[in-house]
């Protein structure tokens, strides 16, 4: 199937997590984005650390097959007073990239504070007030809104790349394994 005319394209937003995984896609035609679906990938019942890590790629990939973005933006991990916890959000994050990686979708990460920012106009907003304000931007009926807020942290990293388009390159932007190399050639050592 052919990609997406150069006025016309798909952003794929996730919300990193290890319990709830939320994801919002985007269609973007010239200046205007319409919100195509929003959802989480509910991870609750795996006990095992690694089988919720295969279900994040196989969704991710799904949905990938489903929507065939163009790009996908997704929340970096922030840093916080569990080491654990950051440890098993970057491992998931790092799952959903791969995932992206693997189809040559260009990945932009943005910090929680940004989406925010970007969103409601206040990096300290809550989830509610994020959820409230895509409502009102996107045109989101009530009885479309999910009951976790993760859905709609993943369709706010996908607005909040819309936002950024025609914008700079943020510092964290990728096109693949060799563009991150090519940017990052401190961080890689020997022969690839």
């Amino acid at each position: 199937m052919p990609k997406n005319t150069k006025t016309e394209k798909i952003i794929l937003g996730i919300d990193p997590g290890t319990t709830i995984m939320g994801y919002g896609v985007l269609r973007v035609s010239g200046q205007k984005a319409n919100m195509e679906t929003m959802g989480v990938i509910d991870l609750r019942k795996y006990g095992s650390p690694y089988l919720k890590l295969g279900r994040i790629f196989e969704r991710v990939t799904g949905l990938i097959e489903s929507y065939l973005p163009d790009e996908m933006a997704i929340e970096a991990p922030f840093f916080g007073k569990n080491v654990q916890s950051m440890l098993k959000l970057g491992r998931a994050q790092g799952v959903a990239i791969a995932a992206a990686i693997q189809r040559d979708i260009p990945i932009t990460e943005y910090a929680p504070l940004k989406i925010k920012m970007a969103i409601t106009g206040n990096g300290q907003a809550s989830k509610e007030q994020v959820a409230g304000m895509l409502t009102k931007m996107l045109h989101i009926r009530e009885e479309d809104m999910l009951p976790y807020m993760d859905a709609t942290d993943g369709l706010a990293a996908a607005y909040c790349h819309f936002l950024q388009m025609g914008r700079p390159e943020t510092e964290h932007s990728y096109k693949g394994w060799k563009d991150f190399i090519k940017k990052n050639p401190d961080k890689v050592k020997g022969n690839i």
